[in-house]
């Protein structure tokens, strides 16, 4: 049997191509990527849905919060040993009225529900890897994600890493920055282009090669 791995996320993780409004293709996708680097004896599971919120229902779309589909999710993919984390964008909206450790809180809730949901070998509970997206660009404002974001997605988006690696240091859960080394694109600056899925997988690979 393969050593299961989840990648549980948003947009990003899906794959969404701001060029095209479509999903990347295998082999561009960071968790498609992550497999490849991974190797035959690992499955790298794909969970990612665009507008996905840590914990926040939002009022506008359905099935959203990542708390409350995170634990059948898990169990239906059982037995795992890793689950990646990597969430955070969407909550920066301005409807949600959240303040960026508000949205690092949410982030350790998601985390805490998943390391204790036996899905593991065993029954066991499996290792998480909680991820800080990279920063959303301030020019997002201007471009057509602008409206629907709301303002100032973009400051709550840069705090975020500094209050995630506070929170899972307290959580004794393993976390990885991608502030400063992945950026967004450059068309509507909230999502990863070709270049940011290769270096996300790189670093994700490096990251979590000594686990096995």
């Amino acid at each position: 049997m393969k050593r299961r791995i989840v990648c549980f996320g948003d947009s990003n993780t899906w794959g969404y191509n701001a060029k095209t409004l479509e999903r990347f293709p295998e082999g561009i996708r960071w968790t498609s990527i992550l497999a490849e680097f991974l190797g035959e004896e690992f499955q790298v599971v794909e969970e990612g849905l665009s507008g996905r919120t840590a914990v926040v229902d939002d009022p506008l779309f359905e099935g959203l919060s990542g708390l409350a589909y995170i634990h059948p999710c898990l169990m239906s993919h059982a037995p795992l040993e890793l689950i990646i984390i990597m969430i955070g964008t969407n909550d920066t909206k301005e409807r949600f009225h959240l303040t960026s450790y508000n949205i690092a809180q949410g982030i350790a809730r998601l985390s805490y529900k998943a390391k204790n949901t036996p899905a593991g070998v065993n029954g066991a509970f499996p290792k998480v890897l909680v991820i800080a997206p990279p920063p959303i660009g301030e020019e997002y404002y201007e471009t057509e994600v602008g409206k629907s974001m709301g303002k100032a997605c973009d400051i709550k988006s840069s705090e975020l890493s500094t209050h995630l690696n506070e929170l899972m240091h307290i959580q004794k859960t393993e976390f990885l920055d991608t502030k400063g080394i992945v950026s967004m694109n450059q068309i509507d600056f909230m999502h990863l282009d070709e270049e940011g899925h290769r270096l996300l997988a790189e670093l994700v690979f490096n990251k979590i090669k000594t686990y096995f």
